[in-house]
Parts: structure tokens; C-alpha cells; sequence
């Protein structure tokens, strides 16, 4: 064989091998105890039956710390525990184009997320069963701070 289709195989493979292991890092992986998200809409007509509050994660994709909170901050116990207890908890991509009913009207999930004033990601909103913002919060939250940040969200309605 020749020496150029040894070398040019050895870097055929090498590239092959490493985009493999590349695109597998990126995959998202499966969370254990993440919260069932719910639709807007769903979770605004469920809110009106059950009298709890809608918790809004407004995210983008490539925010690392929106990947963290997904990751260590809304499966945690504590957090689980008051979502499940007080919250329909639903996820919205602040840059998406796609459609969400808000208030009886159809806007894009970026058009939600400037309503909400998101400035930054992540971007927590509480949310009435009527849709009217509670509280709102900018930035990465620790489960202590989210926490505290849902706490005082069920007592202000209160």
C-alpha cells in the first residue's frame, strides 16, 4: 500500500472517531427528577381548577446557566417538593419562534419572554391562574434561592 493511503485512512478514522464522541457530548442526556414541564396553556387551565401558581423557566439554548438549573437546581428534593405541592412549572425558550397561547392570545414564545422583561437568562416568572406576574426573577437561582424565590411567591397570593 501506499503511504498516502495509510496516512489519509489514519486521519479518515481519526476525524470519524472524533466527531462521533464530539456529537455524543452533546446530546442531551435524560434528567432524573426533573419536573413533568406542562404547556402555558395547559398549565394556566390546571392553575384555575387546582388554585395553584404557574412557575415560567424562560431559558435560552446555549445559557449555561439555564443548563445548570436544569441540571441541579429543579431536580433537587426541596424544589420538586414546592413545585409539586404549589406550581405548574412550564418551560419557554426566549428566542423561539414557536406559538403559545397567552391570555386568550396566540404570540411567539419571544414575544412572551418581552412581555415578562426578560433581560437576561435564565428568567423565573410566577404567574396567577389569570396569568398576571406575581414575581419575577433574573439570573441563575441556587435551590436555596429558588427556594426562597417560590416561598414568597405562594405568599404574596396568599
Amino acid at each position: 500500500m501506499s503511504r498516502k493511503f495509510i496516512i489519509g485512512s489514519f486521519i479518515a478514522v481519526f476525524i470519524a472517531v472524533f466527531t462521533y464522541f464530539s456529537f455524543s457530548q452533546i446530546q442531551p442526556m435524560e434528567i432524573e427528577n426533573e419536573p413533568e414541564w406542562m404547556l402555558l396553556q395547559d398549565a394556566m387551565d390546571h392553575a384555575t381548577q387546582d388554585d395553584r401558581l404557574v412557575m415560567v423557566d424562560i431559558f435560552e439554548v446555549g445559557c449555561q446557566w439555564c443548563r445548570k438549573m436544569s441540571r441541579e437546581v429543579y431536580p433537587a428534593p426541596t424544589i420538586r417538593a414546592i413545585l409539586d405541592r404549589d406550581f405548574h412549572p412550564v418551560k419557554v425558550n426566549g428566542n423561539s419562534e414557536n406559538k403559545i397561547m397567552y391570555q386568550g392570545e396566540e404570540i411567539t414564545e419571544q414575544e412572551f419572554a418581552a412581555r415578562m422583561g426578560v433581560t437576561a437568562y435564565p428568567f423565573t416568572v410566577v404567574l396567577d391562574a389569570e396569568g398576571n406576574v406575581i414575581d419575577r426573577r433574573r439570573g441563575y437561582l441556587d435551590i436555596q434561592g429558588l427556594s426562597r424565590f417560590l416561598r414568597n411567591a405562594v405568599e404574596k397570593r396568599s
